[in-house]
């Protein structure tokens, strides 16, 4: 590779982010800390009415603009109902299968500002005392949360604070090891995220002047399939930097870059996509061709809200998307390098 890319620069806003809750609809509070990073770079940081970051680095000339983007939002739920006992019925945000969250620590916020821990758990927890326990369905009716509160009753919950509609955040047991492996809850898109900020740091550290200008988006609504449906209108060509997938009849694994031919919104542009190719041979970049028939992108939405744009999706492989989820550094800094590399061809 080729470029002096800020390695633990990527790390450090990546753990911050991860650790900090953002389940579609509630990521006031990582924007801000994104706001205040954009700031710390000097480049120019806008909001849209529904919350998404813009950001701007001018380039030569103007009369060509590059998106690119990346989604800050996770998965998540929210109270639905809150049962006699004083568990917690939830509603899923994103699409995810039940099972993954079972047995997981998760938080409660409420709307004034209080916190609660609980756990997402079977309404037939226990093998001791359930004869189904194991074959129970994981679905949302079987789910429930326990508080860590002195609750035995609806009344309990509610003069806690907690109301239908509050957000609940899952756990994200980030770990960063040492043989460059980054295990954690949301690495999509947060590893998108950090590499869109490896990508920035290194333009503004190398002082470089880009031909094209570039607009990021930073969206908060991809989980549930808006994120980017709005888009600067100057923007000609947009790509999403989003995660690789990984499993069978797919060739990405977490140490490369995943360059997308089609996913379930159809073929991304034709040249966009044989210029990014060609840039990761010209470079030697570790990178992989492939097609996610069960996947969208902000691409996707910005293209179906009618945004006329040539569009491309990338990213670092993520093994166990929507679960527990790994990544590579080497993925990452593998993007990194695709994203400078294209907008230097």
């Amino acid at each position: 590779m080729n470029y002096n890319i800020n390695k633990q620069y990527v790390l450090n806003i990546l753990e911050d982010i991860l650790k900090t809750p953002s389940p579609s609809g509630f990521c006031h509070e990582v924007m801000s800390k994104i706001e205040s990073y954009v700031k710390d770079l000097g480049f120019k940081f806008d909001k849209t009415n529904k919350g998404c970051g813009i950001i701007t680095i001018d380039g030569e000339c103007d009369n060509y603009v590059i998106g690119l983007s990346a989604h800050l939002d996770t998965l998540g739920a929210m109270v639905r109902s809150i049962k006699p006992d004083g568990k917690i019925r939830l509603t899923s945000i994103g699409g995810y299968m039940m099972s993954t969250v079972e047995g997981e620590y998760c938080t409660i916020h409420t709307r004034n500002g209080k916190k609660y821990s609980g756990t997402v758990l079977t309404t037939q927890p226990s093998v001791h005392v359930f004869k189904e326990a194991r074959t129970q369905e994981r679905n949302e009716e079987n789910m429930e949360i326990r508080i860590d509160e002195l609750v035995n009753s609806k009344e309990d919950v509610v003069a806690l604070g907690i109301e239908v509609g509050d957000f609940i955040s899952y756990c994200s047991r980030t770990e960063i090891l040492s043989n460059g492996f980054i295990k954690s809850r949301h690495l999509d898109d947060k590893a998108g995220v950090a590499a869109l900020f490896g990508f920035m740091e290194y333009i503004k550290r190398e002082n470089i002047k880009l031909k094209n200008t570039i607009k990021i988006v930073i969206s908060v609504f991809e989980e549930v399939g808006h994120g980017s449906s709005f888009i600067p209108k100057d923007i000609s060509e947009f790509i999403a930097i989003d995660m690789g997938a990984m499993g069978e009849d797919l060739n990405c694994t977490e140490q490369q870059v995943s360059i997308c031919a089609k996913d379930s919104s159809g073929p991304y542009d034709y040249n966009m996509v044989s210029k990014l190719i060609d840039s990761a041979k010209e470079k030697n970049l570790e990178y992989a061709v492939d097609v996610y028939p069960f996947y969208g992108s902000d691409v996707s939405a910005a293209l179906r809200g009618g945004n006329d744009i040539k569009g491309a999706l990338i990213g670092p492989g993520v093994h166990a998307s929507h679960g527990m989820e790994r990544t590579h550094i080497d993925g990452i800094l593998n993007t990194i390098a695709l994203l400078i590399a294209y907008m230097e061809k």
